[in-house]
């Protein structure tokens, strides 16, 4: 757990509720001037980010409401661009531009990436910017992957405050076709090797016949 992390999440609310059910204790040594900070995208964050194809992304509605929105495009379309900054191209949706309406108001966006087949979760706290796909060509270059048939309306540039890995109890362990792909093949080659083989012996029976 990072110290950036502990200072945004570690509100005088959680901090009372920690000390009532006994955590603070052990949570207090992530407040620590000396703790890791935490707030910077390093190798193992940007290889785990260009590999995932979506993520769970928090804003914040002018009324208080949090909004969770599961962001998806083609496998690395959330780009690194520095190590404190991360981008994606927002693509053309349903049109409610409910995430869109909120960061307009209050920058503050939450991120969940989850890697389901190894278990692993990457927490990401950040402050988001808006950007038109005509105010920036080049950055809507850099960002869009020309073989994904999706319109990007808009590039999302997400300054990192804080990044923390968690735990993975409780992650369900599953995997999409194109992960389960190379453990599906071998049993397809052999279920295609068994229907020829049966084929060519019901022949050879049809000839004795």
């Amino acid at each position: 757990m990072s110290r950036a992390f502990a200072e945004i999440s570690f509100t005088p609310s959680v901090l009372a509720i920690q000390e009532q059910q006994g955590s603070a204790e052990g949570y207090a040594q992530f407040l620590e001037p000396d703790a890791d900070r935490g707030d910077k995208v390093g190798p193992a964050e940007a290889e785990f980010i260009s590999r995932r194809d979506g993520f769970y992304q928090a804003t914040v509605s002018d009324g208080g409401w949090p909004y969770v929105q599961f962001r998806g495009g083609p496998v690395g379309f959330l780009k690194v661009l520095d190590d404190q900054t991360i981008a994606y191209a927002d693509f053309r949706g349903n049109r409610q531009y409910l995430s869109a309406g909120n960061i307009s108001d209050n920058d503050r966006v939450s991120l969940i990436l989850m890697d389901y087949p190894n278990r692993r979760r990457l927490k990401i706290w950040g402050r988001a910017k808006l950007v038109g796909s005509k105010e920036d060509a080049l950055l809507m270059t850099k960002l869009q992957d020309p073989s994904y048939r999706a319109l990007p309306e808009r590039a999302v540039i997400i300054a990192v405050e804080a990044l923390d890995w968690n735990c993975p109890q409780h992650i369900p362990q599953r995997m999409t076709l194109e992960e389960l792909e190379p453990q599906l093949k071998p049993v397809r080659d052999e279920i295609a090797r068994l229907k020829s083989e049966n084929k060519k012996l019901k022949i050879a029976l049809d000839q004795k016949a």
